[in-house]
């Protein structure tokens, strides 16, 4: 289980990287999702991912976080999300 505040230290790290605002970050029990996003920076992150392995914390992170540069779910977004999801994976092993 990873701490609350290694997670969000984890999400400040990530948004860094892809040079994005993290204004706000959350840990809250969500039904439906693993995360949300605002325009605004506000990132809510439900609670289960606490418990997932790293790899799946890191993609749902840069999802949220690629959200701030591009809105919705086109090619860009899917071309940014393999590139750092790649980049992220190979720097942890």
């Amino acid at each position: 289980m990873t701490p609350p505040e290694s997670f969000k230290a984890l999400v400040r790290e990530i948004a860094g990287e892809l040079d994005v605002a993290a204004k706000e970050i959350h840990l809250r029990p969500m039904k439906r999702k693993w995360a949300s996003c605002s325009s605004r920076g506000r990132l809510t992150f439900n609670t289960e991912l606490l418990a997932e392995p790293r790899k799946r914390q890191v993609e749902v992170i840069l999802h949220e976080l690629l959200h701030q540069k591009y809105p919705n779910h086109g090619k860009m977004f899917s071309l940014m999300m393999r590139t750092y999801a790649d980049a992220f994976g190979k720097s942890e092993g």
